[in-house]
């Protein structure tokens, strides 16, 4: 039996303003999905939070893309809009860019990650979730955990990786993807992945004689982009990925190891700035100052033919303090620049924004050098 792994996510109201998930729409995506549950449409499900998205984590055998799950999720949040609504939380609904369900929820709005795969002997994930940043964040840790050996000491040591990993990019831009096959292939990718904005690592796959099929992704991002959905800025993309651990792949400390690194994303206040990605646990996962800095909660588990065994909160460790006071200090720094580059995404970044009003406002004004 294979089993899907299913992260789907939106953000249908924050409470106050961008910084949480009301309680509320948390009990009502639990009692949705405990229904699911009940009546055997799912095997099992966790609601978790990020910022202001809410984020469901099912556990299935229908596969990925499956439009009766992604029809779950999507009357989920429309329920949890209702709600939100009535509470008059800010931008309720604002991710759920349609009022029709037309058999999967990509294009509408959500984001969505998802794999499907034989369980092993230990089946070990990590569900990351990000707030207040775009898809390209998860460019630099996710290439640090496959093909980085001085993050991953196991592309070293371990026989069952000396063959390396593919890595599935997509191109935003042109609506086209790519596969790079590492460490040969290494360096190009870089030339690509390095442009986070618009090429953005979708799957993961083994390369030859890993211990896992390679045929079975091992770790998937979800690369939808609001923006070009809905043709202007209505909120950042929050994305979330799921990666498998150990066994042929990087163990759970390699996969963590890139976080340690406060590194720089796009997103922050009103999707316009460039800010430190902050890990730490779903509590402290509330961005406030000036609706940061952006943050990133993993939620560690152990699959149980399909049963979700967890959450392991992982980032509330002692050990990541150090890396949220570096966050802060850079989040310092990066403020002290206001409304000037490199704070401020440069222009081209800043298409679906406001600044195109302001210029076509004006263009009149300009005259020839």
């Amino acid at each position: 039996m294979k089993t899907t792994l299913s992260v789907i996510k939106a953000d249908i109201g924050g409470f106050p303003g961008h910084q949480s998930v009301h309680p509320d729409l948390i009990k009502v995506a639990n009692e949705k999905l405990s229904a699911a549950k009940k009546s055997g449409a799912i095997i099992d499900f966790f609601v978790g939070k990020c910022g202001d998205d809410l984020e469901l984590i099912i556990t299935h055998t229908k596969g990925v893309d499956n439009k009766d799950i992604h029809k779950l999720a999507w009357d989920t949040f429309v329920a949890g809009t209702e709600v939100a609504k009535k509470l008059k939380l800010y931008g309720a609904g604002q991710d759920l860019l349609s009022d029709a369900f037309s058999g999967n929820v990509k294009g509408l709005g959500p984001g969505v990650a998802e794999l499907e795969f034989e369980e092993r002997i230990s089946e070990p994930v990590i569900v990351f979730m990000m707030d207040k940043t775009d898809p390209g964040a998860f460019n630099l840790p996710i290439y640090r955990m496959f093909a980085d050996p001085f993050c991953t000491p196991g592309l070293v040591i371990d026989p069952s990786m000396q063959g390396g990993f593919h890595f599935e990019v997509y191109d935003t831009v042109e609506g086209r993807k790519i596969t790079f096959k590492t460490p040969e292939e290494m360096y190009s990718m870089l030339a690509f992945v390095g442009s986070r904005s618009r090429y953005v690592i979708k799957r993961v796959y083994p390369g030859p004689g890993n211990k896992v099929s390679e045929k079975e992704a091992v770790a998937c991002v979800s690369t939808e982009k609001l923006s070009q959905i809905a043709g202007q800025y209505v909120g950042k993309d929050d994305p979330v990925a799921i990666v498998r651990c150990q066994s042929g792949l990087p163990a759970v400390g390699e996969v963590l190891e890139p976080f340690s690194f406060p590194h720089l994303v796009a997103g922050w206040m009103r999707g316009s700035h460039q800010g430190p990605i902050m890990p730490c646990s779903m509590k402290q996962a509330t961005p406030t100052r000036l609706d940061g800095p952006p943050r990133v909660v993993a939620l560690g588990f152990q699959l149980a033919n399909g049963t979700l065994v967890g959450p392991a909160d992982i980032f509330e460790d002692v050990a990541y303090d150090y890396t949220r006071q570096k966050a802060n200090k850079i989040a310092e720094y990066m403020r002290r620049h206001g409304p000037f580059e490199p704070h401020r995404l440069p222009e081209e970044d800043l298409e679906y924004t406001n600044l195109p009003k302001l210029q076509e406002k004006f263009k009149g004004r300009f005259s020839k050098i």
